[in-house]
């Protein structure tokens, strides 16, 4: 049995579905049935057709329980129009399922929960270890995003910006658990970028590629950080950075500039330096005042911040960081950094300090705390 196969069909049959009017929540329940039997039959009978078989099945275990239960008499008209057996459309539903699980009804832990379970096809408990929660506790999260929507119907475009939100807040989950959240965060983005012609799917989809690039160098063989400057830059991925490149480049040319192309050609600019001293700053620079033109998020200033600090002196990037708030995340690690390369050590540890208190992560703290400890430990 091709697990694989099945989980790459099952966002398709399940879009199938919600198309014919089923509501969210009947028709992955639906789904899960046609799976359950393709598990049972297709070992020693498989189908020609394996998408076609899915939906047929899902769509008859679909009206068996519309027509079991007798609360639910409003369905009972689409028995009336119950398509016959046959061959699967080839258009791609898909589409659908992305605009849905990003409904802007739903929070975005929920929406992200919702995109891996249904468009990802994974389970509940792949989801659940990913994110380090309880089996159950995902479960409802799920169970209560299936009912949120449910019953929604799509009689406009679908928010573009939210898909990719809720892609980039998968990609960025990283790695835990057994699933490799990035790796599943730029398949998902692939089959949203060959659904749908869009320069920010575009850009999402190579800045996604360009920052995955440089996973194998982003920590040491003891699991710490290791911060950009200082990587292996002959670990990086060439392949993936000559695919985000030549995607960037093809979404930049249809000029209409978007927040995830910026931050594309942000990276493409790193990836692009032999070495951290040949970085081309004063271009990132460029690129965050875009960036901030188009978002007007303090996190792109405190970036920007460094940007210019790397370009016109730590004393410019430290003024440039005076006019943001001082309780930003990563402010205090941001200050520390310039603080350090201006020669003051001793404001450079004590914000050092600072900052892996305020660290998200165990990995960040450490590391924070290790800049600390050696700057104290030279003076």
């Amino acid at each position: 049995m091709d697990e694989v196969l099945l989980r790459s069909l099952t966002p398709g049959v399940l879009a199938v579905l919600v198309r014919r009017g089923a509501d969210f929540a009947a028709a992955e329940d639906a789904v899960q049935d046609a799976l359950v039997e393709a598990l049972r039959v297709w070992p020693a009978d498989p189908p020609r057709d394996p998408k076609g078989w899915l939906v047929t099945v899902a769509w008859l275990k679909f009206l068996d329980a519309t027509r079991a239960d007798a609360a639910r008499r409003r369905r009972e008209d689409l028995v009336e129009d119950e398509p016959a057996p046959g061959p699967a459309s080839a258009a791609d539903d898909t589409l659908q399922l992305y605009f849905l699980c990003a409904h802007p009804s739903l929070t975005p832990s929920s929406a992200v929960a919702l995109t891996l379970r249904a468009v990802g096809g994974l389970t509940t408990r792949q989801i659940a270890q990913a994110y380090l929660v309880p089996e159950a506790t995902m479960a409802q999260r799920i169970s209560r995003a299936k009912r949120t929507v449910s019953g929604v119907r799509f009689d406009r475009p679908g928010d573009v910006a939210t898909v990719l939100r809720v892609l980039y807040l998968v990609f960025n989950e990283g790695y835990s658990g057994d699933v490799d959240l990035a790796a599943e965060a730029i398949r998902l983005t692939r089959r949203l970028a060959a659904a749908l012609d869009h320069p920010e799917v575009a850009g999402l989809l190579g800045l996604m590629l360009l920052h995955h690039a440089r996973r194998a160098a982003r920590t040491a063989s003891d699991g710490s950080l290791v911060p950009l400057a200082e990587q292996d830059r002959t670990r990086w991925d060439t392949r993936s950075i000559a695919e985000g490149v030549a995607i960037l480049q093809a979404a930049l040319a249809r000029d209409r500039l978007g927040e995830f192309q910026a931050q594309a050609a942000i990276a493409a600019l790193h990836a692009d330096a032999p070495t951290a001293g040949e970085t081309d700053w004063p271009q990132i620079v460029e690129w965050y005042d875009e960036l901030a033109r188009l978002t007007d998020s303090p996190v792109v200033r405190l970036n920007r911040a460094v940007a210019v600090g790397e370009a016109d002196g730590p004393r410019a990037g430290l003024a440039a960081l005076a006019a943001l708030d001082d309780s930003l995340p990563r402010y205090a690690a941001v200050a520390a950094y310039l603080h350090e390369r201006d020669g003051d050590t001793a404001t450079a540890a004590r914000l050092y300090a600072e900052a892996a208190r305020k660290a998200p992560n165990l990995a960040e703290r450490d590391h924070l705390t290790r800049r600390a400890a050696r700057l104290n430990a030279g003076r």
